[in-house]
């Protein structure tokens, strides 16, 4: 089955419920990161906790975006040292990536117009949130292939043949 996520609908059906249900991975690729905040008992806490309560969990977080994350995001990042020192919370950065996906466990994937930010994934307020669409799928046929593609980036394999290499600050094959 697929289907289609819009505007505030991703935040409710793909934050709130997928990713929260991850039992054995998440994967998160993203152009654009920032600071985004997630209502949890009622308050609003920065999704950072989220990953770092599934990395506590036993759950592996991949997370691979193209730039780097504002300081907001960067002073939160440290208030969860579970995402610094433990093997199940992995973060590569790629100035080329401009895709946005989400895959919980291989059985469902998320692929968007969305960045990993407040108002691209419906978590603000309802005048500052961007236009967004996306498809969540259950369907093999799409997440096997997406997954060994991600998988690929991650892991460096377009690195040498990159025409960004000689700007970009980490390169994944090394």
């Amino acid at each position: 089955m697929t289907e289609l996520i819009l505007n505030d609908q991703i935040y409710k059906r793909v934050i709130e419920e997928e990713v929260t249900r991850a039992k054995k991975f998440l994967w998160i690729v993203t152009a654009d990161i920032k600071d985004m905040h997630v209502i949890r008992a009622k308050r609003s806490v920065p999704f950072l906790q989220v990953l770092a309560e599934l990395v506590d969990s036993g759950v592996s977080v991949r997370l691979l975006h193209a730039k780097e994350p504002g300081p907001r995001f960067r002073k939160d990042f440290d208030r969860y040292p579970v995402l610094i020192e433990s093997d199940l919370f992995e973060r590569a950065l790629c100035p080329r990536v401009h895709t946005k996906a989400i895959i919980v466990d291989a059985k469902k994937a998320f692929i968007t117009s969305a960045n990993l930010t407040g108002a691209g994934l419906g978590a603000k307020h309802a005048d500052k949130r961007n236009f967004e669409a996306g498809l969540l799928t259950d369907e093999k046929e799409h997440i096997d292939p997406l997954m060994e593609w991600v998988d690929q980036l991650y892991l460096g394999d377009f690195c040498g043949s990159c025409r960004l290499r000689d700007v970009c600050p980490d390169p994944l094959d090394s």
